[in-house]
């Protein structure tokens, strides 16, 4: 890391390729957003749940392949507690009695040996799905206002507001156009339930972290260096925090990385959402956020 101790990067230069780069990849997000839509899971979509109790242990990946025939798509299955218990969750259209001995039936031909009881069924009614849906949508945006707030009261400054409200939302916008793009193509879930509203939420507390050191550190060199060209001095800045920055993405990487290779199934498609938003929010906040600030300042100048 010793090229790392008195770096001399020209991040601001590179600003107007990484404008072209965040703008190609925000217009591929949205129009597959737009038109092949948000691939949402049963807690948006509404869809029946049963718990089995089954006398051994079961592999979920098995359980989850053999019903994605009888219920006419994959459903979701987890552990349910104990490793006799597994959780299954489908949108299947049919009544629940009807799904249910369907479950039982399949599960009695592939473990004859191994018997399975249900234990609980539950409903997630379309209501539910659209409040919870609205809700989410509500929580985003609230906290996006509340961080615009935060840094305009820290700052005194709305250049910095901006910045890291686009910064954050250029974040969610690319991790949410991945999973679009590429949702029924991976190997693993990537449809948006509560686990990957609570990784966009993860997603936009790491990143705006990131965007207000090196804010601190802009303000901080703002008053040092104060004949310092304004591009200069922010440059300068970045490169002052760079190793920080470098260093707690990767060890934050490796650790979400071992959670998405050994987390199970049910994890991938949080851990894979946490992966890509320390990747995008560290670059975010490298040419997005403080590259703003200095197009502001600068129009800001001029006129």
């Amino acid at each position: 890391m010793r090229w790392f101790e008195e770096p001399s990067f020209n991040f601001i230069k590179a600003h107007k390729i990484a404008y072209y780069v965040s703008g190609i990849l925000l217009v591929i997000s949205v129009i597959a957003i737009l038109t092949k839509g948000l691939q949402y899971g049963i807690d948006f979509r509404g869809g029946k749940e049963f718990v089995l109790e089954f006398e051994e242990a079961v592999e979920v990946v098995e359980v989850r392949s053999e019903l994605t025939g009888p219920l006419g798509g994959a459903p979701e299955v987890k552990r349910f507690g104990s490793p006799q218990d597994i959780l299954i969750r489908t949108d299947n259209p049919g009544s629940i009695t009807d799904v249910q001995n369907t479950i039982t039936s399949t599960m009695a031909e592939v473990y004859p040996g191994n018997e399975a009881t249900v234990i609980k069924t539950d409903v997630v009614g379309p209501r539910f799905a659209e409040d919870l849906k609205a809700g989410a949508i509500q929580a985003i945006i609230f906290a996006l206002i509340v961080i615009f707030i935060y840094i305009l009261i820290r700052f005194k400054n709305w250049f910095f507001s901006a910045g890291a409200v686009a910064a954050l939302f250029h974040d969610v916008l690319l991790v949410l156009g991945i999973f679009t793009i590429f949702g029924g193509i991976a190997p693993f879930s990537m449809q948006i339930d509560q686990a990957i509203i609570a990784a966009f939420l993860t997603i936009v507390g790491y990143s705006l972290n990131d965007t207000v050191v090196v804010f601190d550190r802009i303000r901080e060199n703002s008053l040092l260096y104060k004949t310092m060209d304004y591009t200069d001095m922010v440059n300068k800045s970045l490169n002052d925090t760079l190793s920080r920055t470098v260093i707690t993405s990767i060890t934050t990487l490796f650790v979400v990385t071992i959670l998405f290779i050994f987390g199970g199934e049910v994890l991938k498609g949080f851990s894979f959402a946490l992966m890509l938003g320390v990747i995008v929010g560290t670059y975010s906040s490298l040419f997005v956020a403080s590259s703003l600030v200095v197009e502001l300042e600068t129009r800001t100048k001029k006129a």
